[in-house]
């Protein structure tokens, strides 16, 4: 199995040494997250300091973003990383993209779609030197000059995964993308029962294959020396399990383990400001569903009941202080769980213009 590492985002001189140390204990991606702080500066220091770890956001908000500047973004930081970039896309909810970012909404899963082929049009366009004809039902790319070109890399294509967490989107995953990342709320159940039949519709809309296209698990992973670390692991667990089920968005998920109740009881509090109070109502059984946990000695196992066969990649984080050897070894433990992803197939299409997909 695939481990990733979440870089600091705050300060970008702590981004290099970081990304070095994580290659040196065996992870195999350090990412960022979009959050309060820009999610690609800390990869470009990440690119110049390591030689092999995989670099990517998990993720960067789509649709507030040009397809064409956020090709460009992507295809410097794969060109100066050497081909180890992956772009990890999301819509973000509605709300947000009204109200932070100012761009009208629209249903988001075929938008998703036409944005992942806007941007394979504009890469194709810069590395064979073609036209770019793009005509999709959101995007309409059809000018690009010399001067406005880059250098062609002689690398395969950026790969593209994105978050998904409603059917819709998992399908889209598994038709137009290289990847998914499932959300944090998402459990084994929801994973084999909702997300990995809708991720293989979408595969047998377009030909891709299992074994190219990356699962990243979603969920959480809670380590440390002792079980008393791990407890406050949980705690920090539940607070998140508390938003996201409040959220009427990851309703299905919670309803999918018959805790409608909970959620409404969450909601109700978001509503009226009662996010301190709303951990508490998250027992330790409904933090275990979303989460694999355990000190030490026992981490490896847990992830692997809790993902083994089904997810290809986790993200985890040591507490602070646990020493690099140890780091080597339990990563290397994690690393030995079998899993299906063997590898992107992102070789240059010989199609010019617009993705030849199903459509819909």
């Amino acid at each position: 199995m695939r481990v990733f590492n979440t870089l600091p985002m705050r300060h970008w001189r702590e981004a290099g040494p970081m990304a070095r140390a994580a290659e040196e204990a065996g992870f195999d991606a350090v990412m960022t997250v979009e959050l309060g702080h820009d999610c690609f500066t800390p990869l470009a220091f990440a690119a110049l300091a390591t030689e092999r770890v995989e670099l990517t956001p998990s993720i960067a908000v789509a649709f507030p973003r040009s397809p064409t500047i956020l090709a460009q973004q992507a295809w410097d930081l794969h060109a100066n990383s050497g081909g180890r970039f992956v772009l990890g896309l999301g819509s973000q909810v509605r709300a947000h993209n009204e109200r932070r970012f100012g761009v009208p909404w629209s249903p988001p899963a075929p938008r998703l779609r036409d944005y992942v082929r806007a941007l394979r049009a504009v890469w194709r366009c810069w590395e064979t030197g073609g036209k770019l004809d793009y005509q999709g039902e959101h995007y309409r790319l059809t000018l690009m000059t010399p001067d406005f070109s880059p250098e062609p890399t002689g690398l395969p294509m950026v790969p593209v995964t994105i978050a998904a967490v409603g059917e819709a989107m998992l399908r889209v995953a598994g038709e137009a993308c290289d990847g998914v990342r499932l959300h944090p709320l998402c459990s084994r159940r929801y994973l084999e029962e909702v997300c990995l039949p809708q991720i293989e519709a979408g595969m047998r809309r377009s030909g891709r294959r299992r074994e190219n296209f990356d699962l990243h698990g979603g969920g959480f992973v809670v380590t440390g020396p002792d079980e008393a670390t791990v407890a406050r692991g949980m705690d920090w667990v539940r607070s998140r399990v508390a938003f996201y089920g409040s959220t009427p968005a990851y309703r299905p998920i919670m309803a999918l383990h018959g805790l409608e109740d909970l959620h409404e009881r969450l909601h109700g509090l978001s509503r009226t400001g009662g996010w301190r109070q709303m951990p508490a109502l998250v027992s330790d059984e409904v933090v275990r569903l979303f989460a694999a946990c355990g000190p030490y000695p026992a981490i490896a196992a847990a992830i692997e009941a809790r993902y083994g066969g089904a997810a290809d990649a986790i993200e985890m984080n040591f507490p602070d202080g646990a020493a690099a050897g140890l780091q080597r070894e339990i990563i290397a433990d994690i690393r030995r769980i079998p899993h299906r992803f063997a590898g992107f197939d992102t070789d240059w299409p010989a199609t010019s213009g617009q993705e030849k997909a199903a459509p819909g």
